[in-house]
């Protein structure tokens, strides 16, 4: 490939990410999903302008680190002390069900467990792992625009996958560790975490560095970029000395930066370099990467069942322990079915499974199928549970009757008129 050759396929991935992501905004999907759909138009698989490179496996390593650095810089820490157990509890039951879900259809699609071997465990494991994570902003945007991100179970469930998504990048951390043949499990094990606590400890102290700049130098470029700075040795560290993704290292970095005076103001201009270029890439590769030749009737049925497991197994199991936790039915159900979204963080385990060769490139287009499915299926349930548990009052029988000239209010228009009122 010519140097000059990226410039136009950068030029053709930002203007379709842009048109495809700004469709699925108007028709109520995440803007990530029009990234997947543009990747997949303009690469191999539909009109072939733009083919996988190492260039632009280079610019997605980075958008997709400093889209979880930005993750961690967001984290609300004093609301996942609030909610700590019951969202950690519905996390944890979020988890294990998709992640033995995951194994088990893994095995019934791949030959079994007849001569399996630790690298076929291993693989079993991951396809559990890639149904963990969970996506919330969908999520977060619906139970804005019904009113209800501020209740219970909104709140919960706000915690519960952030917890859900450290959980998840922990357990791909560990299986990429016992990935590496060299690597014992147990040295992989400690090595990850020594890891956190090392990057903990040493994050604490960048945490009253940045407090102590923030009061002497408020509100300047110095404190983007110096973040930038602990988000890229952190991420180096993590894959260098301990065999952690480097993903898990930017995200730990970032929750370091969490919380300070001066979070926001860091977020936003980390935010301006990654959704100007290197977040639509990364999510564009997803498409461009993702391969159908090595499809057959056994794979179709493996990603049908992929699907219906991961929406199916998040739902049961955080709609399970939100019940055990003693909430009602409807606040039990809006948590299991705000959970089941699935977006960037399903997609960057794939893709760093895929490269440390945990799955094919053919897995590529089951995740995307995953993220387009239950990207819909959320919001489209969470209005039907809060449309039936939430009925209009009716009028009141001593309300002065409408002259007979004068049409009736719609149903819509009452609707407006209580969102008005409340």
């Amino acid at each position: 490939m010519s140097d000059y050759t990226i410039l136009l396929e950068l030029a053709l991935i930002l203007l379709f990410t842009k048109l495809f992501g700004i469709i699925c905004k108007k028709i109520g999907l995440p803007q990530v999903v029009g990234f997947l759909i543009a990747g997949l138009l303009i690469g191999p698989c539909v009109l072939g302008w733009v083919n996988p490179s190492e260039t632009l496996k280079i610019i997605a390593e980075l958008g997709v680190i400093l889209i979880m650095f930005s993750a961690g810089v967001e984290t609300d820490l004093k609301e996942l002390k609030q909610n700590g157990l019951a969202a950690t509890l519905v996390a944890m039951a979020g988890v294990l069900l998709p992640l033995g879900g995951g194994f088990l259809i893994a095995a019934a699609f791949n030959g079994g467990f007849e001569g399996i071997d630790s690298l076929k465990v291993l693989q079993y494991v991951f396809v559990g792992v890639v149904m963990t994570a969970t996506s919330v902003s969908i999520t977060v945007e619906t139970l804005k625009e019904l009113g209800k991100l501020k209740t219970k179970a909104g709140t919960i469930i706000l915690s519960a996958a952030i917890i859900d998504d450290v959980i998840g990048i922990i357990l791909l951390s560990i299986i990429i560790g016992f990935r590496n043949p060299e690597v014992k499990p147990v040295e992989a094990v400690w090595k990850t975490g020594l890891f956190f606590v090392l990057a903990v400890a040493v994050g604490i102290g960048i945490h009253f560095l940045f407090k102590f700049l923030n009061k002497k130098f408020p509100h300047t470029r110095r404190l983007p970029i110096l973040g930038l700075v602990i988000c890229f040795l952190y991420a180096y560290c993590a894959e260098k000395f301990f065999g952690v993704a480097d993903i898990t290292g930017a995200y730990i970095a970032g929750i370091m930066l969490s919380g300070l005076k001066e979070s926001d103001y860091i977020d936003r201009k980390i935010e301006i370099n990654s959704y100007m270029i290197f977040a639509p890439v990364f999510f564009a590769s997803i498409g461009i990467n993702a391969s159908f030749s090595g499809f057959n009737v056994n794979m179709v049925w493996f990603s049908l069942c992929f699907v219906l497991v991961a929406i199916a197994a998040k739902m049961l199991g955080c709609f399970g322990m939100a019940k055990l936790l003693r909430y009602d039915w409807k606040d039990s159900l809006v948590i299991g079915v705000g959970m089941i979204a699935r977006g960037e963080v399903c997609l960057i385990v794939l893709q760093k499974g895929i490269s440390a060769g945990l799955a094919s490139s053919d897995y590529l287009a089951m995740g995307v199928l995953l993220v387009i499915v239950s990207s819909f299926l959320a919001p489209v349930l969470l209005k039907l549970i809060y449309r039936k548990s939430d009925p209009l009052p009716p009028i009141s029988p001593d309300v002065t009757p409408l002259a007979p000239d004068i049409l009736p209010v719609s149903v819509e228009g009452r609707e407006k008129t209580q969102d008005i009122v409340q």
